[in-house]
């Protein structure tokens, strides 16, 4: 049966998908351009035609996964209710207990990004890009009379730091930390972090 004829953004696409499934699966090291086209039943030389080295095709991968993942942090972030629904929202999101997928991709990243100058730049942007859009709702809430936090930026730090943290330890290792006791500290830093009762954090999102 003939494929059916795509367009250069969705050839693309397409082959972004790939390779962040061939990244997961088999890491950054080992994943070859050979398996990105065996996956999709493609030459070698289309992928090249469209990244001209492996480097290349890693680096983009890891940018439409960044794009990705910020869109839909945009997206939890930008709903019209209270910031603490909308903060709390994100990090659940975010959390390993979550929705988010990828988590395997983003460690790989890490460790990639050690030696991979494009790489550092896409996994340290979107690091950025996740801080200050967290630190903007937690100071929107403080104006609000939400909550308090006298420091949103080391808030959001200190709750990155948190999340990769468990991340790693649950991706890595697997029944090192349950579900439920992750998601327990994950509520319990952020009530802290707010100036909040537990009791009346966990009723927000009811």
């Amino acid at each position: 049966m003939a494929r059916v004829r795509l367009s250069v953004a969705e050839r693309r696409e397409e082959l972004l998908k790939a390779a962040i499934e061939q990244i997961e699966a088999r890491g950054v090291a080992a994943v070859r351009i050979a398996d990105v086209a065996a996956a999709l039943g493609v030459s070698n030389a289309l992928v090249l035609y469209h990244f001209s080295t492996k480097e290349k095709l890693v680096a983009a991968a890891f940018t439409h996964a960044a794009e990705a993942d910020l869109a839909q942090l945009r997206g939890l972030l930008g709903r019209r209710t209270t910031a603490l629904r909308r903060l709390r929202a994100a990090v659940r999101w975010y959390a390993p207990t979550g929705q988010a997928k990828g988590w395997r991709l983003w460690i790989e990243g890490w460790a990639a990004a050690l030696r991979e100058p494009a790489l550092r730049e896409v996994t340290r942007d979107l690091d950025k890009e996740w801080k200050a859009a967290i630190a903007e709702v937690i100071a929107e809430g403080v104006v609000a009379g939400e909550f308090r936090c006298p420091d949103p930026i080391g808030t959001a730090l200190r709750l990155t730091a948190l999340l990769d943290g468990l991340a790693v330890q649950m991706t890595a290792y697997t029944g090192a930390v349950s579900r439920a006791r992750a998601q327990e500290w994950v509520d319990d830093a952020l009530a802290r972090e707010l100036g909040l009762e537990r009791e009346a954090f966990t009723a927000s999102g009811r």
